[in-house]
């Protein structure tokens, strides 16, 4: 039956423009520069660009995955699984873009100590490589850190999702930011007040309510400087205190808990605590900060955002804050 149906496929009148062409995969064939030459290209062939002539903003791929190096600071290096994200923008009357010379200025980095200079030098090889008007690249990616424990001697890794974004203009003009994720435990000052009120007044036990908490921070890098993501997480941490923990003992937890009632805030708090960390930092030169804290008492999150607030900057418009569920 199986002879058959190939028998009948391949007697369809659809094949007769074929005849003589043999159904195999030749793996003998080694392609010269010639023939290489000769391969028709869609993206210069005189075939008009279908639809509207118009601009197209963002034209590249999405998702394109490889493992590169990222140099820690202890002398390291963390191979990581990447995520990428690469696009051009396309003048009217332009076809197309060869999409596959994005991946392949990835790869003339791929073995190289992969840093924000790094995504700099990738995004001036592909912008040529590729042509268009303004280029841009998002790479994301999970970034472990060692945590101590408060008080015990055990140790683990933390993990920070985090993108670098590089942009170029038409102009050569050259941006790069970074999106960092921060994890942590925020006590309300509100509800410490009140359990507090009913344990002297009446005598009744009450607990106030803690809850989950993540913090994006996005910052614009000067022009020729560098910031590791460990600077990035020491700012957080010295702004909240109350970072989630890893690996804990008893004593551990009960630090934590002293932890909190040493550092309650409120969403507001946050934000503001860590606007003042970033705006000391010389190498920052615009941020924007998102935070949103998980309600245990409500069902409903508590939410902020704040920017530095420079003309032409950040803005304080973000609003996916479903991205801060955690």
């Amino acid at each position: 039956m199986k002879t058959e149906r190939n028998k009948l496929y391949l007697h369809q009148p659809e094949a007769d423009a074929f005849s003589g062409v043999r159904p195999i995969y030749d793996r003998s064939f080694v392609p010269d520069e010639a023939y290489r030459q000769d391969l028709p290209d869609m993206q210069h062939a005189n075939h008009a660009a279908l639809g509207a002539p118009v601009a197209i903003q963002k034209v590249g791929i999405a998702n394109f995955r490889l493992p590169l190096n990222f140099p820690a600071p202890d002398g390291r290096t963390l191979t990581l699984e990447t995520s990428v994200t690469g696009h051009v923008s396309l003048a009217a009357g332009i076809k197309g873009i060869n999409m596959s010379r994005i991946m392949r200025s990835f790869y003339q980095f791929k073995d190289e100590p992969f840093t924000l200079s790094t995504l700099r030098d990738v995004l001036a090889a592909y912008k040529a490589e590729v042509g268009g008007l303004d280029a841009f690249i998002h790479l994301r990616f999970s970034y472990p850190i060692l945590q101590k424990s408060l008080r015990s001697e055990l140790e683990g890794y933390q993990y920070y999702q985090v993108a670098w974004k590089a942009s170029m203009d038409r102009q050569g003009r050259t941006r790069t930011f970074v999106d960092f994720d921060f994890v942590y435990s925020s006590s309300c000052p509100c509800s410490a007040e009140l359990s507090e009120h009913a344990r002297d007044v009446r005598g009744v036990y009450a607990i106030p309510h803690s809850q989950r908490s993540k913090a994006r921070v996005m910052i614009e890098v000067r022009d020729g400087e560098l910031i590791s993501i460990e600077d990035i997480q020491q700012h957080c941490l010295r702004a909240l205190q109350t970072e989630t923990q890893v690996m804990v003992k008893r004593e551990d937890e009960q630090a934590f808990a002293e932890l909190n009632g040493a550092n309650m805030k409120f969403v507001e708090d946050a934000a503001r605590l860590l606007y003042g960390q970033f705006n000391r930092d010389p190498r920052v030169k615009d941020f924007e900060i998102a935070c949103a804290h998980l309600e245990s008492l409500h069902s409903h999150d508590a939410v902020s955002v704040i920017a530095k607030g420079l003309p032409g900057g950040f803005r304080a418009d973000f609003s996916d804050f479903a991205s801060l569920v955690c």
